[in-house]
């Protein structure tokens, strides 16, 4: 019926012309349509929720709602887990990038067999093995340097990042999140003799310390160039580790460390002759970082999220964080997660 209507029509166009452009417009929608209508990785019709939810993550993001530009949940499997699952022998192991120097967040304990790697990221890492691999120990832990997390993740050396890595606009351009697993902020850490008091005028001609790539890092810099951080505040030390901050503060090289106050707290822990100057000045969420075409890898991590925090992230958290962080605090309950609309 379609065929003849369009014959009809036709004959007011000129004919064999006119219909060579109708038949070119038909074929270009047969080529097209089995695009429409692939699968999606979790089981669903792609359709232009699918497309917005891409265009979402490439732009208008802006770092404020930065965690929440990632996939609804899923449990199935994808190319990327099938690559995973697919390793044999010794090699069948979730590879993760993390941190061995963090205290409390991933750090190899000296006074445990083995000096294992323990804290409140590592627990996460276990928790998403046991669920891709059955397995919570199948993990083949690489330690990172700040510097290095997401070189780590595009050439292919680990499989995700695992390690306190902050969800922003900049990073999404790279790699790929999952939801949010922990909420933070920047915050000082100095000797408790020092005059500093936070992130003020205080840090006047102090020497501050901060991790090469950091969002200390960036904030510290686009907050010279505005004028809200004192031109005389030297901010030229970097470290490739977050840690070394603290060492070279010790050694009296810095004046100030600005990192995550999650991190800064436990730092303070581990040196009780420095504590945290003044309230948190950013609001960052912690998210596991994937390669930007895992979507099926990031759709798995955030199912596991839902799960965590329903039962283990309390625990973990009790368990690594309570003592430095708080019982209370802002930090102590999971961040609610929100997904790209339609995704």
């Amino acid at each position: 019926m379609y065929a003849a209507r369009a014959r009809a029509s036709l004959r007011g166009w000129g004919g064999v012309g006119a219909m060579a452009v109708l038949c070119a417009l038909a074929l270009a929608f047969v080529l097209l349509l089995p695009r429409t209508q692939e699968a999606r990785q979790d089981g669903r019709t792609a359709g232009p929720g699918m497309a917005e939810a891409t265009q979402a993550r490439a732009s208008d993001c802006k770092d404020s709602d930065a965690q929440k530009q990632t996939l609804s949940p899923s449990g199935a499997d994808g190319p990327t887990i099938d690559a995973i699952k697919s390793r044999t022998g010794a090699k069948r192991k979730l590879v993760v990038g993390v941190d061995q120097n963090s205290y409390h967040w991933g750090y190899r304990n000296p006074n445990t067999e083995g000096a294992e790697l323990e804290g409140f990221d590592i627990d996460l890492v276990h928790r998403i093995a046991a669920d891709i691999l059955g397995d919570p120990e199948a993990v083949q832990f690489k330690a990172i340097p700040t510097s290095q997390r997401i070189p780590a993740i595009q050439d292919g050396r680990v499989d995700m990042v695992v390690r306190t890595m902050t969800i922003t606009c900049q990073r999404l351009g790279e790699v790929a999140f999952s939801a949010p697993y922990f909420k933070t902020g920047q915050q000082v850490l100095a000797p408790k003799s020092s005059s500093i008091k936070g992130y003020n005028d205080t840090l006047a001609h102090k020497r501050i310390c901060t991790a090469s790539g950091s969002t200390a890092y960036l904030k510290l810099k686009a907050d010279r160039a505005k004028g809200t951080l004192s031109a005389s505040a030297d901010i030229s030390t970097t470290v490739p580790n977050q840690l070394d901050c603290l060492v070279r503060l010790q050694l009296g090289e810095v004046d100030a460390v600005v990192t995550d106050g999650a991190l800064a707290a436990s730092q303070a822990a581990q040196d009780p002759t420095v504590e945290l100057k003044g309230e948190a000045f950013t609001t960052e969420y912690y998210g596991v970082a994937m390669k930007k075409d895992a979507d099926d890898l990031v759709r798995r991590v955030n199912r596991v999220l839902v799960g965590y925090r329903a039962s283990g992230w309390q625990a973990s958290y009790d368990r690594w964080l309570s003592a430095t962080l708080g019982k209370d605090s802002g930090a102590s309950k999971p961040p609610a997660p929100e997904y790209l609309r339609n995704s």
